[in-house]
């Protein structure tokens, strides 16, 4: 049983086809990446399996329950959590503030405490900043709470949406770096990206989506060997 299954989906936007027959899955602990250029469909593809959007035909199942037709926070009460690009923090609030804010769906105070220790011991920057508000941080400080507000909600599938986006070199490879970490932890991972070389060589799997419609798709290592990818994606 795959952990989330989308069966060819069609999505628009008002009167504008933007997914044409999108289908993937993703297996439990699995890193899975979406690729492509800007406009491809990538960020709406997300947006549709967290319940902003609804497709206009097609099917998404989540642990073999279909979800498309759920609103969206009990899409992630059942464990499916985004982080928007951009990373949508409230500027004017707190680190812990806004950490508090991805737990709304926990059972109990216990549970809050358990998620937060667990996200400072990740981030223990963040625990140094707790009381920092959130628009005082840098960019791949902010990055970091996003991700962490993110992991407060205990994901059984945690989506990022170019999390690397805006960040120096040595901070983009600090933000795999960390995805990494989290999917060593148990937590299977959606990735989209703009980042080819990058996202695919640490995602088991890997679609290309162009123009609304996957065109690729496979192990991430083979399609960075492609000679279609190499030349649209990495300039070779």
């Amino acid at each position: 049983m795959s952990l989330l299954k989308i069966d060819n989906i069609d999505v628009y936007y008002g009167d504008v086809h933007v997914l044409w027959d999108v289908s993937l899955k993703i297996e439990e602990k699995e890193i899975v990446s979406i690729v492509g250029a800007n406009g491809a469909g990538k960020t709406t593809t997300l947006k549709t399996v967290s319940g902003l959007l609804n497709p206009a035909s097609g099917e998404i199942n989540f642990l073999a329950q279909q979800i498309n037709s759920l609103p969206p926070h009990n899409i992630t009460e059942r464990g499916v959590v985004q982080i928007p690009e951009g990373r949508g923090l409230f500027p004017f609030m707190t680190v812990l503030e806004n950490l508090m804010v991805g737990a709304y769906t926990a059972k109990n105070n216990q549970e809050i405490k358990e998620s937060l220790k667990m996200v400072f011991e990740m981030f223990p920057l963040l625990k140094e900043r707790k009381s920092q508000l959130a628009m005082t941080l840098s960019g791949g400080e902010q990055q970091m709470l996003a991700i962490g507000r993110g992991l407060m909600a205990k994901p059984k599938l945690l989506m990022l949406d170019e999390p690397s986006l805006g960040l120096a070199p040595i901070l983009v490879k600090e933000v795999f770096e960390i995805v990494q970490k989290i999917n060593a932890q148990g937590t299977t991972i959606l990735l989209v990206e703009q980042n080819v070389q990058q996202s695919l060589s640490i995602s088991d799997r890997g679609y290309v989506l162009e123009n609304g419609r996957i065109v690729l798709k496979g192990e991430g290592k083979d399609l960075l060997q492609d000679k279609r990818i190499k030349k649209a994606y990495l300039g070779l």
